[in-house]
């Protein structure tokens, strides 16, 4: 028995991730707590970016932001990949699933990539951190404008107004949330190197932390709403199944994509993490402007579900990579000697 359960995909961090969603089913953050959380998630990922900025070298981060490849890789799966899976999955359940759940897939399809989640799973599975932080920041700067377009062409308006204030919201929350504690880690870097360097294991729990704090907020925005309510059983379990292979789908061709493109190992793991999530940061705000306010619960569901599947899925995904890299670098010693 203990011989079959180690052979499991699942660990601590996996049980502690779907302890946050038990958690938060059964003690959502409301109220005043719910402002308390939202304040914590901001200064978690705050501090992550901070750490990252601190670590990073600046060569490094210019390499990331001229890799073309790489970022026209992500750039295609996240506005074009995706879409056309979207199409493709809405044709199919065309009459047998809710309209506004409908648009809720295609709206989900259209959205820019994470960046906080993306690029934690980047570093826990020692991909290139720089080359997932580009990646993840253009897809979203790029996503305020490219998004509303795509909805405007391949959903068209279903009430409300695609205008203004999103934009330039979204990237003042990008900028405060992620570059600037970025930049100032990049000021402080030549003082905290050496501390970093030798407590190398803070940011690998940062990472994990962040993660958690952003299920748990997630799930519990979702219970306090009650968005939960709106939808038949039925219709709930082939929205999961749908999500469930749109990710899978995702997650193989950008696999794929990046062994036929001939990318090493850390661009590829930025290609299968950046190119296969989509923001419910980004898209619960922009759904409120681009689509009638009664129809919006139902939009987001799809969101939300996919929020904590790609999650969950992606746990699993890095940490076999990150017990992959350890089993290597253990080996690295001999072979060196050898």
């Amino acid at each position: 028995m203990p011989r079959f359960l180690s052979r499991l995909p699942i660990d601590g961090y996996l049980l502690a991730l779907i302890g946050m969603v038990v958690l938060a089913a059964l003690l959502p953050a409301s109220g005043q707590g719910a402002v308390v959380m939202d304040v914590v998630v901001k200064v978690a990922i705050a501090l992550l970016f901070f750490l990252y900025g601190a670590r990073m070298s600046p060569a490094a981060i210019a390499a990331g932001l001229m890799h073309w490849r790489l970022q026209g890789t992500v750039f295609l799966s996240t506005f074009l990949l995706f879409p056309l899976l979207g199409l493709g999955l809405v044709f199919l359940m065309r009459g047998s699933l809710q309209p506004d759940l409908l648009t809720g897939m295609m709206f989900l399809c259209l959205l820019p990539s994470t960046v906080q989640s993306s690029i934690a799973f980047t570093s826990i599975a020692g991909g290139n951190v720089p080359g997932a932080l580009t990646s993840a920041s253009l897809s979203n700067l790029i996503g305020v404008v490219v998004t509303p377009l795509l909805v405007a062409l391949l959903i068209g308006s279903a009430g409300g107004s695609a205008g203004g204030g999103i934009h330039l919201q979204s990237i003042l929350d990008i900028g405060l949330q992620i570059l600037v504690p970025f930049a100032v880690g990049q000021l402080c870097r030549p003082l905290l190197l050496g501390w970093l360097t030798r407590h190398a294991k803070l940011t690998g729990l940062v990472d994990r932390g962040s993660i958690l704090l952003i299920v748990y907020a997630a799930f519990s925005e979702g219970m306090v709403a009650g968005v939960w309510s709106h939808v038949a059983p039925a219709d709930l379990a082939k929205v999961i199944g749908l999500n469930i292979v749109l990710l899978g789908l995702v997650l193989g061709l950008t696999l794929l994509a990046g062994r036929a493109l001939k990318f090493d190992r850390p661009d590829r793991i930025v290609i299968l993490f950046c190119g296969s999530k989509k923001s419910m940061a980004s898209g619960i705000p922009m759904a409120g402007i681009l689509f009638a306010s009664a129809s919006v619960p139902l939009i987001v569901l799809p969101i939300m579900l996919f929020h904590q599947i790609q999650l969950f899925a992606c746990t699993i995904i890095a940490q076999r990579y990150a017990r992959e890299n350890a089993a290597r670098l253990k080996d690295e010693p001999q072979i060196e000697a050898y």
